[in-house]
């Protein structure tokens, strides 16, 4: 997300050969990040390198101002992939995810469209992002029902401060076996260390643009849960966004963690958040201060479950 905006061509060139020196070999763009600025730029920096990545992109977003220029309709998929193979230089994609919701076309239209893509050699894998359970159960069962390639990844955001999916969305991955690949690990740069606890705007950062959903997702204890994550951090003698990452990573169902490093030095610090695990006693305790109330039907259906435990009376053996 970042390539093109506060990445150059050569910054990002670095960027790219630091996480593949790594062993990070997984990019991820889409079409209207930078209003194509950063396909481009990627594309150019994976060039040589083709063959030792992963590289996802996504449709969705307007990209002019016609009707057929968004949306998850079969003439935008159509000319999507065609104009993000383009920019790219590339032959075909390993993953592809419509970003958001289309209410206004059918789910059917997109997932044939996107089995042709398939079918084409254009794209590998089928992916969708943003979603809620149900329609994401809906596109399963109608890939499963119609024999079209389905959905095989999930990518939806995640953090300390926001862990809605834990409700209903991962149970759905977990159920169908859908790989979760998660954005925005740092909460767009709040768990970074830049901020202090009530803060909200720093300057030099994200949240100075207007990157940040923090009135959107961010739940109601995200001050006592940065507070705990910093004083973790000391503890470790790593940095913030270290610990953020990692606990992302540790956590169940998680396949991958995006980050959208501005410099060589952010990605550099971000990658050292793998090759370890979170000590238990820390990994609880973030758990613990982050964690959401469990919502209805879940947190009303607790009792009628112990009731039901507990009324079940087994014949046991004489003890003699």
């Amino acid at each position: 997300m970042t390539f093109g905006k506060s990445v150059d061509q050569a910054e990002a060139n670095r960027i790219v050969d630091l996480a593949l020196n790594a062993g990070v070999n997984f990019f991820d763009t889409t079409d209207a990040y930078n209003n194509g600025a950063s396909e481009e730029i990627l594309g150019k920096a994976i060039k040589d390198k083709r063959q030792s990545a992963i590289i996802a992109s996504k449709f969705y977003n307007p990209m002019g101002k016609g009707p057929n220029d968004g949306g998850m309709s079969r003439v935008h998929i159509m000319q999507s992939i065609e104009n993000s193979l383009k920019r790219m230089g590339l032959d075909y994609l390993d993953i592809y995810y419509i970003h958001h919701l289309d209410q206004e076309t059918p789910l059917e239209e997109m997932l044939r469209a996107l089995d042709d893509l398939v079918h084409q050699g254009k794209v590998r894998y089928l992916a969708c992002s943003n979603y809620e359970a149900w329609r994401l159960l809906e596109a399963l069962w109608i890939s499963e029902t119609r024999n079209l390639y389905r959905f095989e990844c999930y990518q939806p955001q995640y953090n300390l401060v926001v862990r809605d999916i834990e409700h209903d969305i991962i149970p759905v991955c977990e159920l169908k076996n859908l790989g979760v690949v998660t954005f925005s690990p740092l909460a767009s740069g709040f768990l970074s260390g830049k901020y202090k606890p009530g803060e909200r705007k720093v300057k030099g950062t994200r949240s100075e643009e207007g990157w940040s959903f923090s009135d959107l997702t961010w739940a109601p204890n995200a001050d006592r849960t940065l507070g705990t994550l910093l004083d973790a951090a000391r503890e470790l003698k790593r940095s913030p966004s270290q610990v953020a990452i990692r606990w992302v990573l540790d956590q169940p169902a998680i396949t991958s963690v995006i980050i959208g490093a501005r410099n060589v030095d952010q990605a550099r610090d971000n990658l050292f958040a793998g090759g370890w695990k979170l000590p238990a006693e820390i990994n609880a305790r973030l758990c613990e201060i982050s964690t959401l109330p469990d919502r209805y039907p879940k947190n009303f259906e607790k009792a009628a479950q112990k009731r039901r435990a507990d009324g079940i009376q087994m014949p046991s053996l004489p003890k003699d």
